[in-house]
């Protein structure tokens, strides 16, 4: 989970192609947003800052935005796409185990890079401490969807209360992001942990069933 805001807020092209068009206000301000806010924090990043990093004028961004909520909000909406879908592996070609395993595997590696800092959805809900915020709801709606994909492969895979295994598989999830953040990388416990729980369960399950 890492901001790869840099990237998209440049236009540049390759040797032999067409200039890539510049990009609009709207997408440099959520590109700097992105870059911004994940990495510094929101609260020490204002709207003066977030005109400079973008490249544009405070009438320019409050012609596209009601405000900094909005800007959070929105950026959330179209940076967290981007993360999920390195974590979610849909391909047929993986049972239901490893797919939820592919998870923790995914967070090690984004936790090896430099510019890692944890869960982007968990650090905005926790700096905001407003469960009703907009942005709080956007971050909300996107660790529901990991719950939620985890308790699909759960159901897949026969486990037992797969609603529980779920919410455990997350919170295994977020606690290794934390720590990734703070110490950097993520410790194999993580994912032998989630081993566990999910083996576990579909063991429970055929017990029950014999």
């Amino acid at each position: 989970m890492t901001t790869t805001a840099s990237a998209s807020a440049t236009s540049g092209a390759h040797p032999g192609s067409q200039p890539q068009p510049k990009l609009k206000p709207r997408e440099r301000v959520l590109g700097a947003a992105a870059e911004l806010f994940l990495r510094d924090g929101i609260h020490a990043v204002g709207v003066d800052r977030l005109a400079v990093e973008a490249g544009v004028s405070k009438r320019s961004i409050y012609q596209h935005f009601e405000g900094k909520d909005a800007i959070v909000a929105q950026m959330l909406r179209e940076y967290g796409p981007h993360v999920v879908a390195a974590y979610f592996e849909t391909s047929g070609d993986l049972a239901p185990r490893e797919r939820v395993l592919h998870v923790y595997d995914a967070l090690h590696a984004d936790a090896e890079a430099g510019d890692f800092f944890g869960c982007p959805f968990v650090n905005v809900a926790t700096e905001l401490r407003d469960r009703a915020h907009p942005a709080a709801v956007v971050a909300q709606d996107f660790k529901q969807q990991l719950t939620d994909f985890f308790e699909r492969q759960a159901v897949a895979a026969g486990a037992a209360s797969p609603d529980v295994l779920a919410v455990q598989l997350t919170m295994l999830f977020d606690g290794a992001a934390a720590g990734a953040a703070m110490r950097g990388g993520t410790s194999p416990a993580a994912r032998l942990a989630a081993e566990t729980l999910f083996d576990a369960a579909v063991a429970k399950a055929a017990q029950n069933r014999a």
